[in-house]
């Protein structure tokens, strides 16, 4: 039998390709697994009215973790518009498949490198190595939203907060709340997570990047809990800044840091600006990782103009497998892939069309695949 079982979701979009040029590169490094496909992505929403199918949940469970390709995901009015006619009147409601199974699954901690290869043009600068520690399951993510807003929920925040009554005038049906949920377990998972690879990776300092001044109770809490872990950690500095100003000063100066420790918006927008500090969502790469389970996709989209096409850049797609290469304790296997992915960009002779190219997905593939 094989040593590991992989789920395979390539999705929809541009998630099929990439998802092949992984298992190019995969198939070269010869890693003694068995590979199962799963059904996920706009396709079964609009056949099925559910676009992870109970199905694949189920692969998931029996496999030892995930390689996600990319999937469609469009607003409520549109999603409903897209349903089969079949499916019109049956109240369903669209979630996107990557945080449900983030929460399902309790992948409860995003890990986003944001490393600049030598001989990319595109990148910021060259000196960059960033790595963000994103919490993956709460925050305004949660999914806890009301619109309309039911009348029981207003009474009780119209009896319990005093700032309610600017909106004494606004009808319920006016109004939409969403709720940003942060629990303290959430935080001390996150930054734990974030102070232990800071530590194991000989990194200087953890950076928690927040707004507690305006965001007093949920930030504050994502801070405080920072300075108490921190005091564990005597070689490695806690750096506190706020949301906005972090945005300005990786752009001023981002090779002053180096681990970033975030919930779950802020850290969606910093990772996308960390992202383009090294080439763009083209070279950004995610690992969602659990106790006991972990899933490893590249952070952009599915990009659908680009569909059957070839042209987008793998290569965020191919550091996710070496972030799962990583995980499952393949650490050879894991250097090998990203000494090669290094040095088929600072050679520069096969690059797709972000990085002023002409190859295909498949081709750049097959070049890393050469160079291992």
């Amino acid at each position: 039998m094989p040593k590991y079982k992989i789920a395979t979701l390539p999705g929809d979009g541009i998630g099929v390709e990439v998802m092949e040029a992984a298992k190019i590169v995969l198939e070269k490094l010869a890693l003694d697994a068995e590979y199962i496909h799963g059904d996920v992505g706009w396709e079964f929403w609009c056949k099925e009215g559910n676009p992870l199918p109970d199905r694949t949940l189920t692969l998931l469970e029996n496999t030892d973790c995930c390689l996600f390709g990319a999937i469609t995901s469009k607003p409520k009015e549109e999603a409903q518009a897209e349903l089969s006619p079949h499916l019109k009147e049956k109240g369903l409601s669209y979630r996107s498949p990557i945080v449900r199974l983030r929460q399902e699954l309790n992948l409860r901690t995003n890990l986003r490198p944001c490393k600049a290869y030598p001989g990319n043009p595109l990148n910021y600068r060259d000196d960059i190595d960033l790595v963000v520690f994103r919490e993956n399951t709460e925050d305004l993510y949660s999914g806890v939203e009301y619109h309309p807003v039911p009348k029981e929920v207003r009474d009780i925040l119209d009896q319990t907060h005093p700032r309610m009554g600017r909106f004494k005038e606004v009808p319920n049906e006016d109004m939409a709340i969403s709720l940003r949920i942060v629990t303290k377990k959430g935080c001390e998972n996150i930054i734990r997570d974030a102070f232990e690879y800071a530590a194991s990776q000989n990194r200087k300092s953890v950076t928690v990047v927040e707004k507690p001044n305006v965001l007093r109770e949920t930030s504050g809490m994502m801070v405080r809990t920072a300075r108490e872990i921190a005091k564990e950690y005597r070689n490695v500095e806690l750096w506190e800044t706020n949301i906005d100003a972090m945005c300005m000063w990786l752009v001023k100066n981002p090779e002053d840091y180096g681990v970033l420790v975030t919930s779950n918006m802020f850290g969606d927008i910093v990772s996308d600006l960390c992202a383009q500090l090294v080439g763009g969502l083209g070279f950004a790469s995610s690992g969602n990782i659990g106790d006991d389970y972990a899933l490893f996709e590249p952070t952009h989209g599915s990009a659908p103009k680009y569909a059957g096409q070839y042209k987008v850049n793998p290569t965020a797609m191919l550091l996710a497998t070496k972030l799962m290469l990583d995980w499952l304790g393949e650490k050879e296997r894991a250097e090998n892939l990203e000494a090669a992915i290094a040095l088929a960009i600072k050679v520069g002779k096969v690059r797709t069309y972000d990085m002023g190219g002409s190859s295909t997905t498949l081709e750049v593939a097959q070049e890393v695949a050469n160079k291992l």
